[in-house]
C-alpha cells in the first residue's frame, strides 16, 4: 500500500503576481503543516487576467520569474513536492504570446517536470462572456509523464480535460495520478466539472488531482467555479473543496490504481477500426 497525502490549495488569484504569491505561500505552509506529501495549486496561480497589456507589464520569463523562484525556495524549506498548477509566463514567441506552464517541483526546490497547456480555450459562452486563449497563449505540443518516488504523474491543465485521448495516452505510458489544475468558468463548471473529472478517472484507472481557482477575481472580473477535487480510479469523489479559498487534504492509496485496472483492463484493449460510409 502506497499512501500519499495530497494538499489542494484553492485560490482566488487577482491580476497581481505579488499579491498572489502571499496566498500561494500561505497555502503551501498550511498543507505542509498538515502532513501533505504533494501540494497542488490551480491554473494561472500567479495572475488571472485577460488583458494582454497588463500581462506584458507584470509577467516575466521563467528564468527571471520571482514567484516561481519563491515557490521553489518554499518547497525546499518545507521539504514537500509542489505542483504549480500553472503560471502565466512570457515566452520567446515572435508574436508576443505567453505560455501557460505547469511545474512539478521537488522537496529540494528543483524543477522536476514542466508542461505547457496543449489545448486552448477559445469559446463564446454568451454575448457578454467569451474567451480566446490562443490569442494570448502559445499552445504546448508535448504530453508529459513524471515518474516520482511516490507515483507516476501525468500533467495536464484545465481545458485539456475535454480531450480524453490525452489522458488515455498518459495512462498507457504509466501515469497513476492525473493532475488537472483549472480555472473553470461557473457555467461550464456547474454543468461539466464533476462529471468530466470522474470520467477521466474511470476511463484511465487513475487518481485525478484537480486544484481550482474560485470566486470573483480582482482586476479581471472573471468568475470561476472552485470545487477543487480528488477523484479515485473507480470514480468516487474523495475530496471537494467547495467554493471558498483554502486548503483541502486528501489521502490517496495508489494500490487502488492496479485494483481498478484489474477489474476493467480497458487500457490494454485498444483495437484499430475504420470509419464506415
Amino acid at each position: 500500500m502506497t499512501l500519499v497525502r495530497v494538499g489542494l490549495v484553492q485560490l482566488c488569484s487577482s491580476d497581481r503576481p505579488d499579491e498572489n504569491l502571499l496566498q500561494i505561500l500561505d497555502g503551501l505552509r498550511q498543507a505542509a503543516a498538515a502532513g501533505a506529501d504533494l501540494v497542488a495549486t490551480p491554473e494561472v496561480s500567479n495572475c488571472v487576467s485577460n488583458n494582454r497589456h497588463h500581462q506584458t507589464e507584470v509577467l516575466r520569463p521563467e528564468s527571471s520569474d520571482q514567484t516561481l523562484a519563491a515557490v521553489q525556495d518554499e518547497a525546499k524549506i518545507l521539504g514537500v513536492w509542489v505542483l504549480v498548477g500553472s503560471f502565466a509566463l512570457r515566452s520567446d514567441d515572435p508574436d508576443g504570446r505567453f505560455v501557460n506552464r505547469s511545474f512539478l517541483i521537488t522537496p529540494q526546490g528543483e524543477i522536476y517536470a514542466r508542461y505547457d497547456k496543449i489545448h486552448m480555450f477559445d469559446v463564446e459562452l454568451s454575448k457578454t462572456e467569451s474567451y480566446h486563449e490562443s490569442k494570448g497563449y502559445r499552445p504546448g505540443t508535448e504530453a508529459v509523464v513524471a515518474r516520482t518516488p511516490f507515483g507516476t504523474i501525468g500533467l495536464t491543465i484545465c481545458y485539456d480535460l475535454r480531450f480524453p485521448s490525452l489522458y488515455r495516452t498518459l495512462a498507457q505510458n504509466g501515469a497513476e495520478i492525473l493532475t488537472i489544475p483549472s480555472a473553470f468558468t461557473r457555467p461550464t463548471g456547474e454543468a461539466h466539472w464533476d462529471v468530466l473529472l470522474r470520467a477521466r478517472a474511470i476511463e484511465t484507472g487513475c487518481f485525478v488531482v484537480a486544484p481550482a481557482q474560485t470566486g470573483e477575481h480582482k482586476g479581471s472580473g472573471r468568475k470561476t467555479y472552485g470545487h477543487s477535487m480528488v477523484v479515485a480510479p473507480w470514480g468516487e469523489v474523495l475530496a471537494d473543496a467547495g467554493t471558498f479559498p483554502g486548503v483541502t487534504l486528501c489521502d490517496i492509496d495508489l494500490s487502488a490504481v492496479a485494483q481498478a485496472r484489474q477489474r476493467v483492463p480497458s487500457l490494454g484493449h485498444d483495437r484499430g477500426f475504420t470509419l464506415g460510409q
